[in-house]
């Protein structure tokens, strides 16, 4: 009799190795997303901390060598005190100087700045921001906007000119104040950017931050239609906000005057000339 003999075949068996390959890549790609996923959410959490750096404690402005400046508890639309160091004009007819300061620290910090702009006769109203040391809230852009648009007409009631100066993330208040007013003298931009979203872009390009990004301030939608004079100074280099940004607002102002800092960083621009450069662009010069 034939014996009869059963072929096996392997054609529906899947290789061992393979399987195994599949699973490690497929394990691999859910860490990566459960990563990417994480970096997001704590971005996306903790955005306003990387915004806002409010540090330290206010110091009297005397012993940071203020001794004409006054302390002032001032209570915004919607009941939020803030403090702010003030002082009127030395030289009659001399505009008033509303001064918004950068991300971090504390007024104390800007003391030399504010120094130069007194010991030139001009008068000073310098906030210091919600959530920022001496004053109550919480930083926002809407809401420091909306504050620093009421110090402008405190000070433009009080028979002053007013010169709106922005210092780096101050800019930005300070371009809108600008869309809002245009009746004030003069609008300085001390190293800005063209919007907090677009530096944003630059430092985390692996991140949809136009999506996340709650306080944009997109001053390069803005400054076209600002009709107020306007002063843009840059470093060649700004270690923080790069000079193409600079660059990129003038070249959207019909109004601006563009001021390259050769071998200028973010925050040594005064060192550099700045205040001279803006008392002679003042109006009643």
């Amino acid at each position: 009799m034939a014996q009869t003999h059963t072929a096996h075949s392997g054609a529906n068996t899947a290789p061992t190795g393979t399987s195994h390959l599949q699973k490690s890549l497929i394990g691999l790609l859910l860490a990566a997303a459960m990563i990417y996923a994480g970096i997001v959410g704590y971005m996306y959490l903790n955005q306003q901390s990387l915004l806002y750096k409010p540090d330290g404690d206010l110091p009297e402005p005397a012993s940071v060598g203020l001794a004409d400046v006054d302390i002032l508890s001032l209570p915004m639309s919607d009941g939020t005190v803030l403090t702010a160091w003030s002082a009127p004009p030395a030289i009659d007819g001399a505009p008033s100087v509303l001064f918004l300061h950068g991300q971090s620290g504390n007024l104390g910090d800007r003391a030399d700045r504010l120094r130069e702009i007194l010991n030139s006769g001009y008068g000073l109203l310098a906030p210091s921001y919600r959530g920022f040391p001496g004053s109550e809230g919480e930083p926002s852009e809407q809401a420091l906007i909306s504050d620093a648009v009421q110090l402008f007409d405190k000070l433009a009631g009080e028979g002053n000119g007013v010169v709106l100066h922005g210092q780096s993330l101050g800019t930005g208040i300070a371009a809108a104040v600008a869309a809002q007013r245009p009746n004030a003298e003069l609008l300085v931009l001390e190293a800005p950017f063209t919007a907090t979203v677009d530096v944003a872009a630059e430092r985390y390009p692996f991140l949809p931050v136009s999506v996340l990004m709650k306080d944009q301030f997109t001053t390069r939608d803005l400054i076209e239609h600002i009709t107020v004079p306007t002063l843009i100074f840059h470093g060649t280099d700004d270690e923080t906000i790069p000079l193409h940004h600079g660059e990129a607002l003038a070249e959207l102002s019909e109004t601006a005057h563009l001021y390259v800092i050769p071998n200028g960083r973010h925050n040594d621009l005064w060192s550099h000339g700045l205040w001279d450069a803006v008392q002679k662009n003042l109006p009643q010069n």
